[in-house]
Parts: structure tokens; sequence; C-alpha cells
């Protein structure tokens, strides 16, 4: 039908070609789900299909094409996110060898690393894993304790592994396959210039560990087993100096250390600010998983029948139910929304930071890197809390039926449960998103004085006065379908958080004040602001897809989107009515709506989450196989409703 196909196009955005190329390859029955396997029949498993992927070129997608790459960092990511269909170990996996491990050295090595190594790394002779968090230093990357010490005499760095807490844990690809590893540690001259990453080998080509490394498996986890997670510590281990990844800091054979970044703190966040992939990767893995548990539940509420209804001759199908319908289409419709804000950040992340390099060597900006940072840890958090909370509403949706490890929904909810944590604590990653944007609210303050911030303040004050009352009576008790007004909504309640949170820490630089202790008090208002900036952003994505979709596509997709929005305002009713941006009467309208929206959107589910374009082989549940003449029915109601208008 051609609305589907536009429909898949819409969503597919501007890799749709890369998905499909994807598609085809991964339909070959060795790209199957793994099935009931144990721990070491899965990783054997999952190592087999890399090699696969090697085959058939997805691993060349994102290196520079002078390499042997295909220079499209973009088409990488969409190409990680198809992988999320199938077995998630085998995109976990994928993404340890060729998007943290030969990321890495792309992003931090220079010439020599990556002629040496990008070749074998996409042919996956040369495997590796990224070892960087240590058990007693996840999220703070800044006080990893191993070391690097520079031997002038010797030529060498000497990596150390100082204490227990120190030790690299859950390290995808130590535990089993991984021969390669870039450590990160602190780099010590006669002085130690901060954490910088090396290449320090751990198994021979046999193997066997190097010597001084000492290599453990994490044993079992609550999914994932496909990937062989290990611990790492090293004992005096040996490395040849070119073995440091010298792009932002280097060391000359006398130990004398250079750095074309003179401040360390900078220095270190531009190293991490390279690595952002790995994270708007994350995010686009978490959103095909959730896509495949609300494809299995909508088709399952299609077809399952439960309970008679006067006037029906037959049972009422589960997606009738308006409770059925709450617990399944509003997260499909945010669902869509984080799929338009990741398309968003990709085609960001592709423009600054271009497999081939930008043009003429020149450095990428500053601020858009900043805020592509910000994005993607914003959407990162939201979109894998998302994928927890989606996947065990799609499994309660399809009752004991989705208890069944055959439905794939258990494994799907075990295998993204870690989504939440690698990559970024997501409590931590959303604190990052509220810095930048106080960060910028300080930058535009930052030129005035006294009694201009006694009149700036006055005057924010007035304008949000006049702007709530604007937006109140403009809107009254009308539409509230009305996208301009979703708009004003959102972007009201991000600015008056802004400003709030902004004043409470004001307190921070007064006389005498523990700024730690000021900043820690308020930080259920700065989860809160990064919270409502991340929902801001979706919507403004959304919109934008909708306004670009074509004429047939535009009012379904526009009732998703008013259904995003309403029911991210109908979550927070109680700061819209506590904070006077809508009355009584209208916050009791907004569930009402939501409800309306649920019932209209209903005959159009599967059409939705056919959208997706996720191929049958992937859908590998039986309870998303159905009754075809239903599912055919339901399709059927989609036509007519849209003909109907």
């Amino acid at each position: 039908m051609s609305d589907l196909a536009d429909l898949r196009r819409v969503f597919d955005g501007r890799w749709a070609e890369v998905r499909d190329e994807a598609r085809k390859a991964l339909r070959r029955p060795e790209f199957g789900l793994a099935g009931d396997l144990g721990r070491d029949a899965h990783r054997q498993h999952v190592w087999e299909l890399l090699q696969q992927l090697a085959t058939v070129g997805h691993s060349r997608l994102g290196f520079p094409t002078r390499y042997g790459g295909l220079g499209d960092t973009g088409g990488s990511v969409a190409s990680f996110e198809m992988l999320g269909y199938g077995d998630l170990s085998l995109m976990v996996k994928s993404g340890v060898q060729w998007g943290l491990f030969g990321g890495a050295i792309q992003a931090l090595g220079t010439e020599r690393h990556h002629e040496r190594y990008l070749p074998p790394i996409m042919s996956l002779e040369l495997p590796g894993c990224f070892a960087m968090t240590e058990t007693g230093h996840g999220s703070d990357v800044q006080h990893l304790r191993t070391t690097a010490t520079y031997d002038p005499a010797a030529g060498e760095f000497v990596v150390e592994t100082p204490h227990e807490a120190a030790r690299k844990d859950y390290i995808g690809g130590a535990a089993r396959d991984a021969r390669l590893a870039v450590v990160f540690a602190q780099l010590v001259t006669t002085e130690n210039h901060g954490v910088h990453a090396f290449l320090v080998p751990i198994r021979d080509q046999d193997g066997n560990p190097c010597p001084g490394v000492r290599i453990g498996d994490c044993g079992g986890k609550a999914g994932l087993d496909g990937v062989d997670n290990g611990r790492l510590w090293f004992d005096r281990v040996r490395i040849p100096r070119e073995n440091l990844l010298n792009r932002y800091g280097d060391v000359a054979e006398d130990g004398t250390y250079s750095s074309p970044i003179e401040n360390a703190g900078r220095r270190f966040f531009t190293m991490l600010g390279t690595l952002v992939r790995g994270r708007v990767s994350v995010a686009g893995g978490a959103g095909s998983a959730t896509q495949t548990a609300l494809t299995i539940a909508v088709r399952y509420g299609e077809v399952r029948r439960q309970f008679d209804a006067p006037g029906r001759d037959r049972e009422v199908a589960l997606l009738d139910y308006l409770a059925h319908q709450r617990a399944l289409l509003p997260a499909l419709a945010k669902t869509y929304a984080l799929r338009f804000a990741q398309e968003n950040l990709v085609r960001t992340l592709h423009e600054l930071q271009p497999a081939d390099g930008l043009a003429d060597g020149a450095a990428p900006d500053g601020v858009a890197q900043r805020q592509l940072e910000a994005r993607a840890a914003g959407l990162k958090a939201v979109a894998t809390w998302h994928a927890s909370a989606t996947i065990q509403a799609c499994r309660e949706a399809c009752g004991g039926a989705g208890y069944l490890t055959e439905n794939r929904l258990p494994q799907l909810r075990a295998d993204t449960d870690v989504f939440t944590t690698f990559e970024g604590d997501n409590r931590v990653l959303l604190q990052l998103v509220a810095k930048g944007l106080l960060t910028g609210y300080r930058d535009q303050l930052g030129d005035l004085d006294a009694l201009g911030m006694v009149r700036f303040i006055a005057d924010q004050v007035w304008d949000a006065v006049t702007e709530r009352t604007s937006v109140l009576r403009r809107f009254g008790e009308g539409d509230l379908r009305d996208r301009e007004w979703h708009l004003a909504l959102f972007e009201d309640r991000e600015k008056h958080v802004l400003e709030g949170l902004a004043k409470r820490l004001r307190k921070a630089g007064e006389p005498d004040a523990d700024a730690f202790a000021v900043f820690n008090d308020a930080q259920d208002h700065v989860l809160r602001l990064a919270r409502v900036h991340v929902e801001r952003v979706l919507l403004e994505a959304f919109t934008e897809a909708v306004a670009e979709a074509p004429d047939g596509l535009r009012d379904v997709l526009g009732r998703v989107c008013a259904l995003f929005a309403l029911s991210t305002i109908e979550a927070d009713l109680a700061w819209f009515l506590g904070h006077g941006r809508m009355t009584p009467s209208r916050a009791k309208r907004v569930t009402s709506t939501v409800n309306e929206l649920c019932r209209e959107l209903r005959p159009h589910a599967l059409f939705l989450v056919d959208g997706f374009g996720i191929p049958e082989e992937w859908l590998d549940a039986p309870i998303a196989q159905g009754a075809e003449e239903q599912r055919q029915d339901a399709m059927h109601s989609h036509d007519e409703t849209l003909r109907a208008g």
C-alpha cells in the first residue's frame, strides 16, 4: 500500500537506503535469532555472526574511505540500529568492536594508528575491546586510577592497576575474544597529565593472556549472554611509546609532554566528546528494541480476544479496550517522537564528525559539538528509560503469552535493562544536559552589572507573566490539539524551570556557601530541567516531521504527535496546574482528549507499527504472527478510516 511505503520512508529518514540494505543482508538464515542457547554457545554464535557482518560490509560504514571504509558516519549508526531488531547481543558486540574499539582508535589516534589498525579492525582480523570503566570509578572517568607511566630510558609506557578498585570491569569482548584493548589511564611523566587512551595487547594469537595481563569473566548477567564481558588487571605491562593514541596529547622520546589543547580539563572533555557516537548509537538501539516490543504487543492486541460485549457476535479484541490502548498507544507515540529526534541527532553527528574528516582539516565548531554531546546525553537517557518502561508495558499487555521466552519480550526486557547504565548512567547524563543549559543561561547574563541583573530578572518575570497570559488567552478552552499551543507550553515550561534552577543555584556563589550542598539539594530540579528540555526537543522534531510528511500521512501523524504532546502534559499536570499554566477545567479535558486520540488511532495501530519496517524474519514470536485474516481486517479498517477522513 502506498501510504505504508510512504510511512516507512518517513520513518527511515535520510539513511533509508542503508536500512533497506541491512534488511536484505540480515534476512539471511544465519542471522536468525539465537534461540535457547547456553552462555558459551551464545557467545560463539555471536562471534560467528560478527564475522558474517564483516563480510557483508556492515563494519566498513563508519570508517574513512582511504583505509577501505565507506566514510558514512550516519549510515554506520543507522546500520547499528537495524541490528537492534534482532539479537541484541550481536548489536552490542558489533558496537564494541567497530564503534567503541575501532571508533576510539579512529577518533583519538593519528595516521600511524589508522593505517596499521583500522583495516584489520574492519575485517575482524583484530578483535578488540574498550577498557574505560573501573569497578571503583564508573561515571567519573576523569578520576580513573589505572596509570600509564612513561619510562624514557626504555621508550615505553608501564601500565599498572594500582589496586583492586582500579581493575577494568564490564569490558565487552575482554572475557573471550579481544586481543587488543584501548585502555584509558592516567598518563604520567614527571607529572600527571590526566586520562589518555593507550593500545594494550591483552591476548596473543593463540588466545593466551599477554605477560602481566590478568583476565577474568564477569559471569552471569541479567541479559546479553552473547557478549563476553570481562575484567582486566595490568601488572606493570610495558607497551611502546607509539601505543599512546596521540591526537590530543603526545610524549616525545625524552618524556616531554605536548598537547594542542593546553587546559587539561578542556582536553579531557574534548577527547570524550569525540566518542559521542557510542551514546548516539545506544539511543538508536534502544529505539529498535522498543519498536520490536510494540510490534509484537500491537499485533497480539489485534488478534487476541477476551470477554463478550452486548450486541457483538464474538469476543472483544484487546486493542478495542481503552485501557489496552492507554497502555500501548501513548508509548507508540513517544517512540515515533524519539525516532524523529534520533534522526536529527544522527544528521548532526554526521555533519560534525564525518568519517573522512572535515574539509581541509577544519576544526569542528566547539559550540555545535557541545550541543551535540548534550543532546546525545539527553536522548540516550530518555530513550533507554522509555525502552525499559515500554517493553515492560508490552509484556504485561500480552499477559501470560508475553512471559514466554518464545515471544521475545522477556529477553528484550533483560537485554535492554543495562542500556540505562552503559554509555553513561542516565541520571548523570541528565545532569550534563542541565549543566549545558545553565551554562548557556549564564553566558546570556555574563555582561550584566548588578543593576542590569535586577532589571533583567524583573523583565523576565514580566515577560513570563505576559507570555503565560497570552498563551492562556489565545487558546483558552479551545483546541487542545493545536501544535502551536503544545510547543508554546513546552517552551514556557522549560524556560520557567531553567530560570528557577538558576536562581536556586545562585546561592552557591554566596560567601561561606557549601557549593556542593547547594547543588546536591537541587538535583531534583536539575533532573527535571533536563527532562523537560528533552521533551521539548522531541516535540519539535515530531512537529517538523509532520510538516514535512506526504499529504496522505499528515493527518495520522498529526494525531500521533498530539497524543505524544498531550500524554506528556497529562503526566505532568500537577506542574502545569501548580504554575498557573492551565485551568482545572482544561486539565480535565487533557485526559478526555488523550482518550479520544487513543480511540481515533486504534484503527491505525497496526499500520503505525508496520511503519517500523521490521522484517517478518526478525519478528520471531508466535504471538506476533497472529491470524492473517484478522490482521488484514485491521489494515482494511485503517484504510476505511483514512477514506472517511
